[in-house]
């Protein structure tokens, strides 16, 4: 009886042979689809041209990715701080959290890095525009990543607080033992995807000539006229940076996933 039972329930893990199977269908079904498209432009490739400027691309994939690292770091910290305080019994903490992601979330980011660069920055006097870069993308990624961790927070049931301090918990050992590990769960899949768009984003700051990666791959395309030979190697670049997050996420979900 039970087992028949625990067969027509359980969920068979697909096979690996299966699994690489769909992904070989899936790539080969993508590469076909772009190919036809690119044979009826009948398209004549110059990457010869390119890939005489080959460590351009690097250059410009190297600083994308310690800017983007640098303001990953920075973001995350602000975005928790600011989400404790959008918590906080503190009318004045709780009022500026809030000015400060409506501000961020409801103007264009492009915006943003004009008025902070050109404005704030030179107005306190910072030169240094691979500092602004770093500060203002994590001040707009941070805004996001501060409403993931507060919603996180928030989700976890009023029952368990109130069991934490039946208990004896501080507020903090019940921030800490309590909603946080919860949180975490629940915040992953959008902090990966808030931080892959962080790495993209980050392409923006070409227009306060940041030698990131976007910026190169123009002038690749300005000094070649290869328009499709510059940026697909551009789009690689953030495929190579922003894939391993997704995975790393997923793979962390099922560490930290309980059966219910």
């Amino acid at each position: 009886m039970d087992a028949p039972l625990l067969y027509t329930t359980a969920r068979r893990a697909p096979s690996r042979i299966g699994v690489a199977l769909g992904w070989i269908v899936a790539l080969a079904a993508l590469a076909g689809f772009f190919s036809f498209a690119f044979y009826q432009l009948d398209y004549a490739w110059n990457w010869d041209g390119v890939w005489e400027y080959r460590q351009k691309f690097f250059t410009g994939w190297w600083t994308t990715v310690w800017i983007s690292a640098a303001a990953l770091v920075l973001s995350t910290v602000t975005g928790f701080l600011v989400a404790l305080a959008r918590s906080s019994p503190v009318h004045v903490l709780r009022s500026l959290s809030t000015l400060y992601i409506e501000l961020i979330r409801g103007t264009p980011f492009l915006v943003q890095i004009l008025i902070f660069f050109y404005i704030v920055a030179d107005g306190y006097g910072i030169s240094n525009r691979y500092l602004v870069g770093v500060i203002v993308l994590s001040v707009f990624s941070g805004a996001y990543i501060a409403e993931i961790f507060r919603a996180g927070m928030e989700g976890v049931s009023s029952s368990q607080r109130e069991s934490a301090r039946a208990v004896g918990f501080t507020p903090f050992q019940t921030l800490r033992f309590v909603i946080l590990p919860q949180a975490i769960r629940q915040t992953l899949p959008p902090l990966s995807g808030q931080f892959a768009s962080l790495i993209k984003d980050s392409s923006l700051l070409s227009i306060i000539a940041v030698n990131e990666l976007t910026l190169n791959a123009q002038e690749v395309n300005s000094f070649t006229f290869s328009t499709f030979e510059s940026f697909l190697p551009l789009a690689i670049g953030y495929l190579i940076l922003t894939l391993p997050i997704s995975l790393f996420s997923r793979r962390m979900e099922e560490r930290l996933k309980h059966p219910s």
